[in-house]
C-alpha cells in the first residue's frame, strides 16, 4: 500500500527534526566499538587478500566478471554494498554502524600512472573533490607512504564538518596495476565550521557521523583505459532505539553518496587528462 504524499512529507520533516536534534547530543566512541570495527576491517582485508583476482569484479562467479567489465566499459558506474562475515555470521559492532561499499568505473584512454598521480596529489584534493573536501594538504611523504590532512563537509538535512588525518600506502603490483590503502588516524567533528567561534569537539565524543574511514583503491590498466575500484569501510554511531526507521536512511546514505561522488569526480578528471595529457 502506497503512503500518501502528504504523510511522506510529514515523515521527512519529523525525521529531519530528529536528526538535527540528535546531532547536538554527543555519542561516545567506546573501546568495544573500536575493537569490533578493527575486527571487521581485519577480516575484510584478510578475505580480500585471499582472493585471486586483482579487481573485486574478477572474483565474482562466472560469467559475471566479463559482463561487469563490459558494463563498466560502456560507462556504467558500479556501486555495491558489501558485508564481511565471520564464518557466515554477522560481526556485531556495539554502539556503532559499519558502512561497507564498493564502487567501480572505467576511464577510456587513461593510464595507471595518471590515476596514481591524481590520488596522491593531496595538496590539491580540496580543488579536485570540492565540495566534499574543503581543505587538504600533504603532511609528509616517504616513498609511496603519505600522511595527509583532509577537512570533509557532509550534507544530508544538516551539514557536518570533520577534520581528519590519514595514512596512505600505495603499492605497484605490476606495470599495469596499483593498489592503495588509506586509513584514518584522527577524526574530529568541527563545531561552527568557518565561523570565528569554530572549534573541534573532543575526538570520539561528538555527533558520531564519522569515527573511522578506511579507503581501498585498485587501479588496473587494460582494454584501452583503466578500471578504477574504490572500496570504503567507515564507522559511525549507532541509531537511537525507536527512531531507526526514520534516521537510518539519512545516516547510511552519506557513505554511499560520498563514494559515488568520489568515483564520478575521479572519472571526470581522469577522462579530461586523458584527452589532454
Amino acid at each position: 500500500m502506497s503512503v500518501p504524499a502528504s504523510i511522506r512529507v510529514v515523515i521527512v520533516v519529523i525525521a529531519a527534526w530528529l536528526l538535527a536534534t540528535t546531532s547536538t547530543e554527543s555519542a561516545d566512541l567506546t573501546p568495544r566499538t573500536i575493537a569490533a570495527f578493527e575486527r571487521y576491517v581485519q577480516l575484510s582485508e584478510a578475505q580480500a587478500d585471499a582472493k585471486s583476482g586483482f579487481l573485486w569484479v574478477d572474483n565474482l562467479p562466472a560469467p559475471e566478471p566479463r559482463a561487469r567489465r563490459s558494463e563498466l566499459r560502456q560507462g556504467t558506474r558500479l556501486v555495491e554494498r558489501l558485508t564481511t562475515r565471520d564464518g557466515g555470521n554477522d560481526i556485531p559492532v556495539p554502539d556503532g554502524l559499519v558502512h561497507h561499499w564498493l564502487g567501480a568505473v572505467f576511464v577510456p584512454g587513461a593510464t595507471v600512472d595518471q590515476a596514481t598521480a591524481l590520488l596522491q596529489d593531496y595538496d590539491h584534493h580540496a580543488e579536485i573533490y570540492r565540495p566534499r573536501v574543503v581543505q587538504s594538504r600533504l603532511l609528509s611523504r616517504t616513498g609511496d607512504d603519505f600522511r595527509l590532512f583532509l577537512r570533509f563537509s557532509m550534507t544530508k538535512v544538516i551539514t557536518v564538518v570533520v577534520n581528519s588525518e590519514h595514512e596512505a600506502h600505495f603499492r605497484r603490483d605490476g606495470p599495469d596495476r596499483v593498489r592503495g590503502r588509506i586509513y584514518s588516524t584522527r577524526i574530529a567533528q568541527v563545531d561552527n565550521a568557518g565561523e570565528p567561534s569554530e572549534r573541534e569537539l573532543p575526538v570520539g565524543r561528538d555527533g558520531g557521523y564519522l569515527w573511522r574511514l578506511n579507503t581501498y583503491w585498485r587501479i588496473l590498466e587494460g582494454d584501452g583505459g583503466i578500471y578504477v575500484e574504490c572500496e570504503s569501510i567507515s564507522l559511525t554511531r549507532g541509531i537511537p532505539f525507536g527512531f531507526g526507521w526514520m534516521i537510518r536512511p539519512f545516516v547510511t546514505s552519506i557513505p554511499r553518496e560520498s563514494l559515488e561522488f568520489t568515483l564520478t569526480t575521479t572519472r571526470t578528471v581522469l577522462a579530461e587528462r586523458a584527452k589532454h595529457p
